[in-house]
């Protein structure tokens, strides 16, 4: 998972796509970038770490232009290292910039094919250097000196017709303006904004609305599934459906997890949808217990907090913050590491033992899915004092890989992979355990949209919406991708053995 940023204005756009992006530093915190373009030249700067730590005062002031992209990664595919901070560029044609949200699922397809048929070299082992060559040469075989808009309609056409999986990209083309597609599915997010200056109309796509919300931006429409949208650097908007068959099935992890809760996404609002979680899971333990004997309910912070106000709502009981959090800390989530991962909750979260001592606490958080965070909270809260620990969660039980740009690589590495509730209550060291239903997580999106042709709950259900997974793929990405192998990687890669690309950093 990642964020994107672009910006076609009329000054200097960097300062707002550094803005942008650390409103969504959310969605990936190993490495950030900005490329822009300006009198026929990309300037760029792009490194490992946050956004406040890639980007320095010097930095900033030598990243002209008034068209520019930026992008903050999470990696899922491939290695990690400063050589994959994006955007990545390829020279031929224009001049083409590309920062990637999501995963294609025959990267390995493309990846030949690029070589041996497109002719072309690809440096890294990202999924994302081959969208931009897919893109690049999808491009050139339009054969315009002068690209115009019904030339990159077609060439995101032929990348629909080549790439699988999920995808939304923007790409910077040297004097020709900002493009923004996403994949026919619509699994990854991708909005488009506007905003009116005394200087003339800006234009903003990114992931999530509410970095345009930061901006000023007024929010004008989610970028369709299998469109493009182009900008060209006379403010001129374009679009146009690029994709055959379209169909809007977005991932409904980003409502239960990933995206902000002050974002839209596709018409519908996380906020709301994370309080209907809430109110859906209230029902059922009314349902299923209804003596629970719960005296109090607990969020786990951030992302559960709004889930588990509307429960205790519901419920009829006490809502109190249990734990503090260290706001220093990153998303455990996306820590590049099980170890990492270990080692951060304690940093992260600490208890007030008042609110646990001598109490029955229900336990909320938005999700299960190594099992190693919640296993270790519960035992901090018993710690504390707690009699009892009931714990609830906003989604069913993640089961199954996701293949779309969330690390869960591995089915092996989930606890709820062939066990059952009871085997996973066990697991974790609760007294009690109790999830949503995929029905009701399904209704509390769908409430928001009914346009919504469904939503891609493979994590839940093994029901890919590409249609192109089947088990060898998925024990292929279990061999590529499990902890294991890519800590075994990464320290080849410290080690000097494994070279994945080159890196400038000369700004």
């Amino acid at each position: 998972m990642c964020g994107l940023a672009g910006i076609v204005g009329h000054k200097d756009v960097a300062p707002e796509i550094y803005d942008a992006l650390t409103v969504l530093q959310h969605r990936g915190q190993d490495a950030a970038g900005i490329m822009t373009s300006h009198e026929g030249r990309f300037t760029q700067r792009k490194s490992e770490g946050l956004v406040r730590d890639v980007f320095q005062q010097h930095h900033m002031q030598r990243l002209r232009g008034s068209v520019g992209i930026g992008h903050v990664r999470y990696p899922t595919a491939g290695s990690s290292g400063p050589a994959l901070a994006q955007p990545f560029y390829v020279n031929s044609p224009y001049g083409i910039a590309l920062a990637h949200n999501g995963n294609l699922t025959n990267s390995q397809q493309l990846s030949n094919e690029i070589f041996e048929s497109d002719l072309r070299h690809l440096n890294t082992d990202s999924d994302s250097e081959v969208l931009l060559n897919v893109f690049a040469h999808e491009l050139q075989v339009q054969g315009q000196l002068i690209p115009q808009a019904a030339d990159i309609f077609a060439a995101v056409s032929g990348v629909h017709r080549r790439c699988l999986g999920g995808y939304a990209a923007i790409a910077l083309l040297v004097n020709y303006g900002i493009v923004g597609f996403r994949d026919p599915w619509g699994i990854r997010p991708l909005v488009l904004g506007r905003r009116e200056t005394e200087t003339g109309i800006d234009y903003m796509l990114a992931s999530e609305s509410v970095a345009l919300d930061v901006l000023g931006f007024e929010l004008i429409d989610d970028v369709a599934p299998g469109e493009a949208v182009y900008i060209n650097p006379n403010g001129e908007l374009f679009r146009q459906q690029c994709a055959d068959n379209p169909r809007l099935t977005p991932c409904i992890f980003e409502h239960v997890y990933f995206a902000r809760p002050d974002s839209m996404m596709d018409g519908i609002s996380v906020y709301k949808t994370r309080m209907r979680q809430g109110e859906a899971l209230a029902k059922k333990i009314r349902a299923i217990k209804p003596d629970h004997g719960i005296d109090v309910v607990i969020p786990i912070p951030d992302t559960s907090r709004i889930a588990a106000q509307s429960m205790a709502h519901e419920l009829g009981l006490k809502f109190r913050e249990g734990f503090m959090k260290n706001r220093y800390i990153g998303r455990t989530f996306i820590m590049p590491g099980q170890n990492e991962r270990k080692k951060s909750v304690r940093q992260k979260l600490n208890p007030v033992p008042l609110e646990f001592e001598g109490k029955t606490v229900l336990l909320v958080d938005d999700s299960i899915v190594r099992g190693t965070t919640c296993r270790q909270i519960i035992q901090m809260a018993r710690d504390a004092g707690a009699r009892q620990v009931y714990f609830a969660s906003a989604c069913p039980p993640v089961r199954y890989p996701n293949v779309y740009g969330i690390d869960m690589p591995s089915a092996m590495e989930l606890i709820a992979h062939d066990r059952t509730e009871d085997e996973i209550c066990e697991a974790i060291g609760a007294d009690w355990l109790v999830f949503q239903d995929i029905e009701d997580l399904i209704q509390c999106s769908l409430e928001g949209n009914s346009q919504v042709d469904g939503f891609d709950c493979s994590v839940f259900n093994k029901e890919y919406v590409t249609g192109d997974i089947d088990d060898d793929y998925l024990m292929s990405v279990h061999n590529a991708r499990n902890d294991t192998a890519q800590s075994q990687r990464r320290a080849a890669e410290n080690a000097g053995r494994s070279v994945i690309g080159i890196h400038n950093d000369d700004l």
